[in-house]
């Protein structure tokens, strides 16, 4: 087993791996060819982020973590572990948001007819408040791609027929969570390489947790660890979304920007999905 610690096996999985993770910079491209001044993109960016974490949160990930409660337990306790460690996820996400200073109360749109002093307060707390949503989108999704990773790499390590069409998908629907990463951070710094640069780091979190899962997590993965992860992630991307991403979106919107974003969100995921279930 040494001697093929990294053989072609190995090293085809990983590849594949990275190929999925680093499909969040196909949607990050979305992004950073925009106008950064039309704040309705923005507000359609935001809910469209919302609405696939929403959507991915509750049929995928909440389903991954009942599935793998269930290979350990009967069906309906699964179901109840589930759930107890979705609360945990969003529980844990509410104390960031106690913890992390929170711009939002600090933003006034009625600045922008004030003082010029007043409204470049208002555009600093603008900008404080869309670093901040992207910092937690990017964790939030960053700890989703780890364990995603390490299943795509195990799947693919096994069997590459079936790992190959595991990576696929996840790799189409990895597109719109780049654009929920890369949205905020664009709209904050103005800066393309930034963007781009962020959804790259959360995509490579997937051949991170294949490695780490492969060098050192392999003899302690269990189903009941499975379980609680993607429960805690699920509950934190639906808090995130309902807390940080929809708010933000509502500021920037000027007509119905934010439930047509959210509803695409959700499309996008939810084709992504269908095609390669």
């Amino acid at each position: 087993m040494q001697s093929s610690l990294f053989g072609p096996d190995v090293l085809l999985a990983l590849g594949i791996t990275v190929g999925a993770g680093l499909a969040t910079v196909l949607g990050s491209l979305l992004v950073v060819f925009t106008d950064r001044t039309q704040t309705r993109v923005l507000a359609f960016g935001l809910a469209f982020a919302a609405g696939a974490m929403v959507y991915v949160s509750l049929v995928e990930i909440f389903v991954k973590s009942q599935t793998a409660f269930g290979a350990a337990m009967p069906d309906k306790q699964a179901y109840a572990y589930a759930t107890l460690w979705f609360f945990v996820g969003a529980l844990a996400l509410i104390a960031v948001d106690r913890l992390v200073p929170n711009p939002h109360a600090g933003m006034d749109s009625s600045a922008a007819g004030g003082t010029s002093l007043d409204r470049a307060s208002a555009e600093a707390n603008q900008e404080a408040m869309l670093r901040r949503v992207g910092l937690l989108a990017a964790l939030a999704i960053t700890a989703h791609n780890l364990p995603e990773g390490l299943a795509t790499f195990f799947a693919t390590l096994d069997d590459p027929v079936v790992g190959l069409p595991l990576a696929i998908a996840i790799a189409v629907h990895n597109i719109p969570e780049g654009v929920s990463i890369a949205v905020p951070v664009f709209y904050a710094t103005g800066s393309r390489q930034k963007a781009v640069l962020a959804a790259l780091l959360s995509g490579l979190a997937e051949p991170v947790g294949a490695l780490v899962g492969y060098l050192l997590l392999a003899p302690f993965m269990s189903d009941l660890l499975f379980g609680g992860v993607f429960g805690v992630i699920a509950g934190a991307m639906v808090f995130l979304a309902l807390d940080e991403l929809l708010p933000a979106a509502r500021l920037y919107a000027r007509g119905h920007e934010t439930v047509y974003g959210m509803v695409i969100g959700m499309g996008a995921i939810a084709t992504s999905l269908v095609l390669f279930r």
